[in-house]
């Protein structure tokens, strides 16, 4: 794993110096080692920078840039079945000179050129420089494991596997984005292919796309679909021989990522997607894995009794990381740096703890994100299955007397479920479903914080027109249409891209560890969207093959009790221990001087709030996120 940056400077206006600020803006990304290579034409300066975090061949001969013939890479990543590709390209005629994945990379670059992407099993975004075409090559891995940014203005063209690299270039015009701040403010993070910032984007997952040094030109294209998957017939299969293909599939993408020169870990949290990914891997090894779980018992988030009973059953040497609300509290404050981007999941903080105490053990740890957008876990799947058809039916004046109800009691005046962590949150999602529970609106009710029209009331500036996003997909053809399929698949192209994936590389970035994703493997999910739904949602139990699987290796008895994940009590810190932090960031003159938001809206929401509606927390949350992330990088 390791972080790239570099430019393409029409100006000239680059220097050494310049690439190697921007290249040791990623050092947590890459301590191990780091390299630049500057090329001055005739016509533009080249700049290519890398920080490398060994993992495989921890030798000189994994040292990048690294060149072959006329070919130059900055490779971020890993691709697992190197070893196999590299056989193949031996019998062809190649010759290595070391045993890192990224030499194969170049070397399949060369043999097959755009179409080495289709062998590759792995998580990746590289940059590849040919002298020979004098094009540009860039390549983003099928799920968007690995991010990969780029900025385009006036000549000057900048890429970073991280935001703040294109601060360091005198070039880069920081010019925020407002298309982007109302999705932000939507969705608690800016959806790809768009960036906070103006002439700034993101390469899309599944895609590659040339940059020509010639005329400046950009061609992009898509080499991988997840829809291409779920626009297939469903398999003909029992369901007792699908759990074992199933089963077959997921072990193998586990054992490929047990492939390292360095020591491994697995996060273990006790339920379900974890147990599968540590079930699997300890089944054949004598030797113990090494699992961790983090708990911080004085918020309320502790899953670590759980996670020991399927640790001490499954047999893996585990080590209990605790921490505190303090150690949390701490954390907050260096969010917009490790973030470079709004982004306002709050399951960072305990993502970031986990990764930063496992690292005193181990350099690679697997984890089971996906699960949930694989094999149809989300409790949002549920409602849409229950009482998607019973709300479609309700009349419109019903709805609307139900949601004019809820308006008038806050959430804290529900009995006992107020106490729950994430209920606050879910109270206000309920309320924007019930205005408009058709199935089409349904996955934007589940995944706004506002629509489209309530944004007119957040934003200074009301005549910007709304980002395309994949939220609107219509790729899913009308035969192979269900509602479960719908949501699964628009969750694996937006929630997972830009939230789950993007908290997951900077919080295992930002401890120089290496975190692996066997459910994104693409062979699983090219395998479960050909599941019939029912295998997945069966009787309205979710993930139910996937749970059949486990239950073979951890007795259902241990595992069957309500999911925990990463929730943390937001509504309790605003309104004590963060309090403080919201009056600093969310002043009257801060946000007048800012002119992004209206300031009646940030003052309506903060007395809300603290008037006791802590169904607003979210909203308050991702406001302040924004608001510290523009006092870090705008100021």
């Amino acid at each position: 794993m390791c972080g790239i940056t570099g430019f393409f400077d029409f100006t000239k206006s680059s220097s050494g110096l310049i690439l190697e600020r921007m290249s040791n803006t990623l050092i947590h990304r890459g301590p191990d080692d780091g390299g630049t290579l500057l090329l001055n034409e005739k016509n533009l300066q080249i700049g290519l920078g890398h920080r490398r975090l060994s993992i495989i061949d921890l030798s000189e001969h994994g040292k990048q840039p690294m060149q072959f013939e006329n070919l130059t890479i900055c490779f971020n990543g890993e691709i697992y079945n190197y070893q196999e590709i590299k056989a193949q390209l031996l019998i062809l005629g190649h010759h290595f000179t070391g045993g890192s994945d990224t030499e194969m990379i170049l070397h399949a670059y060369a043999h097959w050129g755009q179409d080495c992407l289709q062998k590759f099993i792995g998580m990746f975004a590289f940059v590849i420089h040919d002298t020979v075409t004098n094009k540009v090559f860039f390549a983003r891995d099928r799920a968007g494991i690995k991010p990969l940014f780029y900025y385009f203005k006036d000549g000057l063209f900048l890429f970073a596997s991280e935001l703040k690299a294109f601060h360091e270039h005198p070039g880069f015009i920081k010019k925020i984005n407002l298309q982007a701040v109302g999705a932000f403010m939507q969705y608690g993070n800016v959806p790809s292919p768009h960036c906070i910032f103006e002439n700034c984007f993101k390469l899309e997952p599944g895609h590659w796309m040339t940059f020509s040094l010639k005329d400046q030109s950009l061609n992009k294209k898509q080499y991988w679909n997840v829809y291409d998957a779920y626009n297939q017939p469903k398999i003909s299969l029992s369901f007792d021989d699908a759990k074992i293909q199933t089963e077959k599939i997921l072990t193998s993408a586990c054992e490929y990522r047990m492939v390292a020169d360095v020591p491994i870990g697995v996060f273990l949290s006790g339920g379900y997607d974890s147990a599968c990914v540590t079930a699997l891997l300890q089944k054949s090894r004598i030797n113990k894995l090494k699992t961790f779980t983090i708990a911080v018992p004085d918020i309320g988030l502790n899953e670590a009794p759980y996670a020991k009973e399927v640790a001490r059953h499954l047999g893996t040497d585990h080590t209990e990381i605790e921490c505190t609300e303090k150690d949390a509290f701490n954390l907050i404050v260096n969010l917009p740096y490790y973030y470079d981007e709004p982004f306002a999941d709050s399951s960072a903080i305990p993502t970031t703890l986990v990764s930063i105490m496992a690292r005193k053990h181990v350099t690679v740890a697997l984890s089971a994100d996906a699960g949930d957008e694989v094999f149809a876990g989300y409790n949002r799947y549920n409602y849409l299955m229950r009482y998607g058809k019973k709300l479609e039916a309700i009349p419109t004046f019903i709805l609307k007397l139900i949601t004019e109800i809820m308006e008038q009691i806050p959430s804290k005046k529900i009995p006992i479920l107020k106490n729950k962590p994430n209920f606050h949150n879910r109270y206000a999602k309920l309320k924007y479903i019930l205005r408009n529970p058709s199935r089409q609106k349904f996955m934007l009710s589940l995944s706004q914080q506002y629509t489209d029209e309530q944004l007119s009331n957040v934003l200074l500036k009301t005549s910007l027109d709304r980002l395309e996003t994949n939220y609107l997909s219509t790729e899913l053809k009308n035969e192979y249409y269900t509602p479960l399929a719908y949501m699964m698949a628009v969750d694996y192209e937006t929630y997972l891209v830009d939230d789950i994936l993007q908290k997951v590389d900077r919080s295992t970035m930002t401890a120089s560890l290496e975190g692996r994703e066997p459910f994104l493997d693409h062979r699983v999910i090219e395998w479960a969207a050909t599941l019939p739904d029912s295998f997945k949602y069966y009787n309205h139990e979710k993930k139910y093959i996937l749970k059949e699987i486990v239950h073979q290796y951890v007795p259902r008895q241990m595992m069957n009790r309500p999911k925990m994940g990463f929730a943390v009590p937001i509504a309790n810190w605003l309104q004590n221990g963060l309090r403080e932090l919201v009056e600093e960031h969310l002043q009257e003159k801060i946000i007048k001087d800012q002119g992004v938001f209206r300031w009646e809206f940030v003052e309506r929401l903060k007395t809300n709030f603290f008037g006791g509606k802590k169904e607003y927390s979210q909203e308050l949350w991702n406001l302040l996120m924004f608001q510290m992330w523009y006092a870090k990088w705008m100021k």
